[in-house]
């Protein structure tokens, strides 16, 4: 399986701290952010990985020119930024018509990855992508799902006031190659995965539970919460 990080944010949640460095090189815990998912990733068999860039796309370039996985990386700049799904359809021709891993790699995860591309495997019947959820201590700010008894998404509840619970989505998909597909059928460059994608495959969209620790790094809050964390998982890093 081939994975697509996407690198190419602004980060403007993050500033200060991402004026001068693209969001996915923040450094938690001494370690650039993007390091991690390559790391984590490569330990579940990801193949190939494929970053795409925008804003200071140079120290993403640098960064990875350094890296022990630099063999294995693609790069694809974006002129301007196509968003996430249109991310995917610029560059169709990496994923080989084969499933593959779309990840917004300013989130720090830590799960068993081979445990989650099996799930994608034995997902129920007419699923075409997998998606990876955590528990927030935030549901408020982030978009709350709601499951069936299979663990497919029925319900997408975003960022509202009383969520339904806390079972959050993560923001890291497995998809089928169908969904590629169907995002060049919208005839447009800039497509957005939350709200092109997945209201359309409502129903359809199997699911994974991380138990382990997800955190989106958007906020200096949440940044700062996982510097603190960061410490407590050195047991669980690869």
């Amino acid at each position: 399986m081939r994975a697509l990080l996407l690198c190419a944010g602004e980060g403007t949640r993050l500033r200060p701290l991402t004026f001068h460095m693209p969001k996915v090189l923040v450094p938690i815990g001494g370690r650039p952010l993007l390091s991690y998912w390559l790391e984590n990733l490569s330990h579940a068999k990801i193949e190939k990985f494929l970053l795409n860039t925008h804003y200071l796309h140079e120290q993403i370039e640098a960064f990875v020119e350094s890296s022990p996985y630099k063999e294995r990386i693609e790069l694809a700049y974006e002129g301007y930024l196509l968003s996430t799904g249109g991310a995917a359809v610029a560059n169709e021709s990496f994923f080989q018509n084969e499933p593959f891993m779309l990840v917004h790699a300013d989130n720090l995860s830590f799960c068993d990855f081979g445990a989650f591309i099996d799930s994608h495997a034995a997902r129920p019947k007419g699923c075409e992508i997998t998606m990876m959820l955590f528990r927030t201590d935030t549901p408020q700010s982030c978009g709350i799902v709601e499951l069936d008894q299979s663990g497919v998404v029925q319900a997408f509840h975003e960022k509202v006031q009383n969520p339904p619970s806390n079972l959050a989505n993560g923001a890291v998909y497995i998809c089928e190659p169908s969904v590629i597909e169907f995002m060049r059928s919208l005839g447009k460059e800039d497509v957005d995965f939350s709200l092109d994608v997945l209201p359309h495959y409502m129903g359809r969209i199997n699911t994974f539970l991380n138990d382990v620790y997800h955190r989106d790094i958007g906020t200096p809050l949440s940044y700062a919460k996982a510097q603190e964390e960061i410490a407590g998982l050195r047991d669980i890093l690869l």
